[in-house]
């Protein structure tokens, strides 16, 4: 069974919600490790990263981009990249906006070159997208994302209000993230 650690921020509690999901798919033993709201890891938590098999970023959209909060996490990282500590890691990643776009896939796109900077290898969704006129919001993928998880939840909506479809997109590739990790450890 391969370490699958979610490291993720969340200003309004939907990420950590997308996040939870995505440690149940991932299986006994992934772990949550929240940026907190000054851009800071818990305790330990760099050295539950450098221990990692696989890491799936986790962060809300705002204004076209990852959280400033996310973004100080990620120039943080140049340590582990300086001596190549996630070399070879399995990474993957998740973004969550108010809009069905929202601009998530730039953020997706600015998540896996954080991975690739650390010689990383990015797992893809690999669900096809609901995309025919019967499509529902609670259908896997309902939002067409092929990087990452896209989810999207109303400005006015309450973490229990997040699409289902949503959710179990984050939980279906939790459990691909760490099936890849694992073929690959």
């Amino acid at each position: 069974m391969s370490k699958v650690v979610i490291v993720f921020h969340s200003g309004y509690g939907h990420t950590q919600r997308v996040a939870e999901y995505v440690a149940q798919g991932a299986g006994e033993g992934a772990e949550l490790l929240q940026i907190t709201a000054e851009g800071e890891l818990p305790e330990g938590g760099w050295d539950k990263l450098n221990a990692a098999d696989a890491i799936i970023f986790g962060t809300p959209t705002y204004m076209g981009s990852p959280s400033w909060q996310f973004k100080k996490f990620s120039e943080a990282t140049s340590k582990a990249w300086f001596t190549q500590a996630w070399k070879d890691k399995v990474f993957g990643g998740f973004s969550n906006s108010a809009s069905f776009n929202g601009d998530k896939a730039v953020s997706l796109i600015a998540l896996q070159t954080l991975a690739a900077q650390h010689g990383g290898i990015w797992v893809s969704l690999g669900i096809l997208p609901s995309n025919t006129k019967a499509a529902q919001r609670t259908d896997l993928n309902n939002l067409g994302g092929s990087a990452g998880v896209l989810v999207q939840s109303p400005s006015d909506a309450s973490v229990d209000e997040i699409p289902q479809g949503d959710l179990d997109t984050a939980k279906a590739y939790g459990k691909r993230v760490a099936e890849i990790a694992g073929r690959l450890a």
